[in-house]
């Protein structure tokens, strides 16, 4: 059907009701606000200037493209579809521009250098020498197919793209690309949808040169670590957090006592964000979500004061995408993920068992690989595991880990047996290869 301009112009009534609260049921946005608002979304997402410049075209457009599907809703999906298809263009452009025109490649003995300025030149060669592998910076060499899923294994390769849960998206991501490449029937995706995956796209794109995103829901920049008092009255069970530099001025009115610890972690109250596994801290294990390291502790809430008016220690930035975790198996009883510095400093009766060592984002993460491993199986033994966010590094005794326990420095001063009235049990057991198995 042929429209007028003026009826081109008219506003789909199914974009209004997109807020920025969300769906709202029932109530729609004023025609002038719903445009401002997509436009706004839109406006936040940034690439770096590294970023080569037919990807950062590709993403302006489907950004511009992305604000008329207040007049036309379909174009949310359109976006939505194409954005799909630019990821793979992001990655054959960082390919490119990673090997600086220069590819090597590897059968059997034979080494093989091609010169590729374009992404096409090296497409054609790996799909007529399907045995060669792909040569990187002197690390083993890989498969290397071309296509989609073999670029995001590159980039994990290399190093450009990381996080284990992150493994998880990029696969959906592939899997949604095929769908959109090879539609079999008619979809629709919401403004929200669509303005996640462009969120997503971004964030995946520049981290591909080198530039994570703060506050990122993929690959994040480095949190930033208050200076954090942790403490519980000693007789009660209450955990109270808040900034260090609050306690010159705390006054507990019914005159109790406290036990308090300092730590570095996460915890932003002005934002209403903290690390939920503040009140489980535990010296010893990993409890907390995000790294928490202790100052000074345990002591009482004078002597906490008098300690940090003196040092004043300052916030500090952490990463915590691919951390390592220990996990320690002795008969029945599985270990909470502990740091490998942390492990060298155990005594040795406290080393025994079976050891795993893993790349994990989150400590919960890890001890739950193991458990299932132990229990109902199904997860990988070894590498990456297809059901969990885990890759396996290696198992075996503590002593038979060489490039885990001779981490950490034997000399180091044991850090004091702290942990908070909630923190959990450092061990439960666990027995293995019953179906029926609960942790109890």
């Amino acid at each position: 059907m042929v429209k007028s301009l003026d009826e081109l112009r008219e506003v789909d009534e199914r974009a209004l009701y997109f807020t920025p609260h969300g769906l709202g049921v029932g109530v729609k946005m004023p025609e002038t606000d719903a445009a401002q608002f997509q436009q706004e979304q839109m406006a936040r997402l940034e690439l770096a200037p590294a970023v080569a410049e037919g990807t950062r075209m590709s993403f302006d457009r489907l950004r511009r493209t992305f604000a008329y599907g207040v007049l036309y809703y379909d174009i949310f999906t359109l976006v939505n579809d194409h954005a799909l298809l630019v990821l793979e263009q992001a990655l054959r452009d960082r390919f490119v521009d990673y090997h600086q025109g220069t590819v090597r490649f590897v059968e059997g003995e034979t080494e093989h250098v091609v010169s590729a300025e374009r992404y096409e030149q090296v497409y054609e060669i790996v799909k007529s020498k399907k045995k060669w592998l792909l040569v990187v910076d002197g690390r083993m060499p890989i498969k290397f197919n071309g296509m989609l899923a073999g670029l995001s294994a590159w980039a994990r390769h290399v190093g450009l793209l990381r996080g284990q849960r992150n493994r998880g998206v990029e696969g959906v991501l592939s899997n949604l690309r095929n769908f959109v490449a090879h539609p079999t029937n008619y979809h629709l995706v919401n403004p929200v949808q669509a303005a996640r995956t462009l969120s997503d796209l971004a964030e995946i794109i520049n981290h591909l040169w080198g530039c994570p995103t703060p506050g990122g829901r993929l690959y994040p920049a480095p949190i930033t670590r208050e200076v954090v008092v942790i403490a519980w009255p000693t007789d009660g069970d209450g955990v109270h957090i808040a900034l260090a530099e609050a306690l010159p001025d705390a006054v507990d009115p019914e005159d109790r006592e406290w036990q308090c610890a300092i730590v570095r972690a996460f915890f932003r109250p002005a934002d209403r964000l903290s690390d939920p596994g503040l009140t489980h801290f535990d010296t010893r294990v990993e409890a907390t979500h995000f790294p928490a390291d202790l100052l000074w502790g345990p002591g009482t809430l004078a002597d906490a004061t008098a300690w940090w008016t003196t040092n004043r220690p300052e916030a500090d930035e952490c990463d915590y995408l691919d951390r390592t975790f220990l996990v320690r198996r002795a008969g029945e009883q599985l270990h909470l993920p502990i740091r490998p510095s942390a492990a060298a400093t155990l005594l040795p009766d406290e080393q025994s068992g079976t050891w795993y060592a893993m790349k994990a984002d989150f400590p919960k993460d890890a001890y739950h690989h193991v458990r299932t491993l132990l229990t109902v199986g199904g997860c990988a033994k070894t590498g990456q595991c297809h059901q969990c966010p885990v890759e396996t590094l290696e198992r075996g005794s503590y002593q038979d880990m060489p490039s885990w326990s001779t981490r950490g420095n034997p000399a180091e001063i044991i850090l004091p047996d702290v942990r908070t009235p909630l923190a959990f049990p450092r061990s439960q057991t666990v027995i293995s290869n019953s179906p029926m198995d609960r942790c109890r």
